[in-house]
């Protein structure tokens, strides 16, 4: 093909009106749209065996063959439907390709599930004589729409993704604008072919032309479900924190054990590494850390039965440990120059050198509302400081070692003695040692100057955090 695309691929999914949108571009001359070309239960269209002579097994062994069949050998611009649910290779293979155009038809979702319904109960899924219309009303059921509805959400935001890292464009195509023939060719003008229609192909017709309150069997029940979905996403907490990675040279493996620890930081690194070594009776010089990648896969070969955890604090005990280690202090792991851009630039009222004697609970409680002021501002992108992992949600940090290796188990601070022993009894260490309680330690303990203030901002600040983990307010 000589225009800008050598073939084409339209995301779909049942009931949208891809059957008409297929039939209208193969009325243009130069397009062949080849069906459902990887619908899991059939090639192209059902009771069909291949497509440009390839069968469904070798489809299944290579469908990059496929792909490369209808660009090549099919008369003018090839193409095919591709839904949701269908071969998930080929997805990335057309997205990175873009000599291959992408075409988006959507409908709304009720309107979908209730066709979809309604083609279930009367065995009609094509319609091409009024006469011979099949009608039964479908029946909603909520937790089978909500589902419906969350797979064809996470696929367009998939496709809108992809789309958007590749610098492509997609042509969208709403199920109203299929019966508008002017549409029809200016989808035409975008797949480079001259061809034009002069009306649309009305061989298909639209099978339940009712509203739905007619072809819903409990309509009221239906409005009543929709009435509680957050059709917005009013409910959701704003989130603005870049992604992150998994860190993998953070993670600690015991010296023996088949333990491994991903650290969520700020939280009770040094009372969890202690642990590890008493497991083993060795120092905490022998654990294993700053792996690769490589070298952490090879450790999980090795040690079968493996079992990897973290361990997560509650946010007003995490923000005060992180802001007395990194931010108040000026030894060993402080932020230095986060620390002089604090206090010079975001006014946080903490000396120029370490605290000295005179630092007591009443200043102490100034300074960390103010660090809280800053955090909220840093976490919704409103500062030029980078978003350190010693204040960025814990949520974050989990998300992000989900990337290579997530952990067996999520342990709250203040059930370790608990948990982790039976965590090293799962993966055969008898008679594990219970870890060191962890202490309201700090230069200002938390415990003295807590109240509901302090309860309030740190919830403001990390409110995914109290949402994902079900934190309840702090208590010693």
């Amino acid at each position: 093909m000589s225009g800008p695309f050598d073939h084409f691929v339209m995301f779909a999914e049942m009931r949208t009106g891809s059957n008409f949108l297929e039939a209208n571009l193969n009325a243009l001359d130069g397009v062949t749209c080849h069906g459902e070309a990887f619908n899991p239960h059939f090639i192209g269209y059902p009771n069909r065996d291949e497509i440009l002579g390839l069968t469904l097994d070798q489809r299944d062994a290579e469908p990059a063959a496929l792909i490369a069949a209808i660009r090549d050998r099919t008369e003018g611009l090839g193409g095919f439907r591709y839904f949701h649910d269908h071969d998930p290779r080929v997805f990335d293979i057309v997205m990175d390709d873009p000599r291959c155009a992408k075409i988006v038809l959507t409908r709304n979702p009720v309107e979908s599930y209730v066709s979809w319904k309604i083609a279930q109960a009367t065995g009609q899924w094509k319609l091409t004589d009024v006469r011979r219309r099949k009608d039964e009303p479908a029946g909603f059921d909520a937790a089978e729409f909500e589902a419906h509805l969350e797979a064809l959400q996470a696929f367009q935001v998939r496709l809108m993704n992809a789309l958007q890292r590749s610098g492509q464009t997609a042509f969208y195509v709403a199920y109203e604008d299929l019966q508008d023939v002017s549409v029809m060719n200016g989808l035409a003008r975008f797949l480079g072919v001259e061809a034009r229609l002069s009306d649309l192909d009305q061989k298909l017709k639209r099978q339940n032309p009712a509203p739905l309150s007619e072809k819903v069997a409990n309509f009221p029940q239906m409005e009543a479900a929709l009435a509680r979905l957050d059709r917005f996403n009013l409910s959701r907490t704003p989130n603005f924190e870049p992604r992150r990675g998994p860190a993998v040279p953070s993670y600690v493996a015991a010296a023996k054990a088949p333990l491994m620890y991903l650290p969520v930081r700020g939280g009770p690194e040094a009372e969890v590494r202690a642990w590890l070594a008493a497991l083993d009776g060795v120092g905490e010089e022998e654990l294993l850390a700053r792996l690769s990648q490589k070298e952490l896969r090879q450790w999980k070969r090795r040690h079968k039965g493996h079992r990897s955890f973290t361990v997560i604090r509650h946010p007003v005990a995490r923000a005060n440990a992180t802001f007395c280690d990194r931010i108040l202090s000026t030894g060993d792991g402080s932020l230095s120059e986060i620390r002089r851009i604090l206090r010079n630039r975001y006014k946080v009222p903490i000396p120029a050198e370490a605290p000295g004697a005179d630092w007591d609970a009443a200043r102490h409680r100034t300074a960390f509302l103010a660090y809280l002021d800053f955090v909220k501002a840093n976490l919704a992108g409103q500062t030029a400081i980078r978003v350190d992992p010693s204040w960025s949600t814990q949520a974050a940090l989990v998300e992000g070692m989900g990337q290579f290796a997530l952990p067996d188990m999520v342990v709250r601070e203040e059930e370790m003695p608990r948990w982790l022993p039976l965590l090293a009894e799962s993966a055969g260490v008898r008679k594990a040692p219970e870890p060191v309680s962890v202490s309201d330690a700090g230069l200002v303990p938390l415990s003295g100057f807590y109240d509901e203030e302090i309860e309030a901002k740190v919830a403001e600040v990390y409110q995914r955090d109290y949402m994902i983990f079900g934190f309840r307010r702090w208590r010693r």
